[in-house]
């Protein structure tokens, strides 16, 4: 079993280097059951009405994908990808494509209105808007100069 899987040397979350690390197989059902953190890709932008971001979750369902807020301003995006099962008579020759739960967490900044958080998900990505704070305008009072 190669230690290199997706051009990472040593990568922690990576099944093969748990399994070429443990060869009684002891370790790699604890790591099956790890929620996989680095599968999911996150693009986020900031545009001057909100912050928009945009999670590849292909193979999820929508039913299978959560956005919560949390106290703190602390946004979740978590799910599950269901793992597919051989049929009868069929054996896996391989597989790399993730499965189980995923989780990933953003602390969105100051002005975020998170009573107004949208998402929507079409062919596989999630996008999530936060609308900003007005930013606002400031007021400018002329003072008469006397004497």
């Amino acid at each position: 079993m190669s230690l290199v899987r997706g051009g990472h040397v040593f990568d922690p979350l990576s099944l093969d280097f748990w399994a070429s690390a443990d060869p009684l197989g002891v370790v790699r059902p604890l790591a099956e059951q790890c929620p996989v953190l680095t599968n999911v890709r996150v693009d986020w932008k900031e545009t001057p009405a909100a912050h928009v971001l945009r999670a590849d979750l292909p193979g999820v369902r929508k039913d299978a994908a959560r956005v919560e807020v949390e106290d703190g301003g602390v946004l979740v995006i978590s799910g599950e990808r269901a793992r597919e099962e051989p049929g009868e008579g069929e054996a896996w020759r391989l597989v790399e494509r993730s499965s189980g739960r995923f989780q990933r967490r953003f602390r969105l900044p100051r002005g975020a209105r998170l009573d107004q958080v949208r998402a929507s998900m079409e062919d596989g990505v999630l996008t999530v808007t936060v609308p900003k704070e007005e930013a606002k305008k400031p007021q400018v009072k002329t003072i008469e100069i006397s004497g």
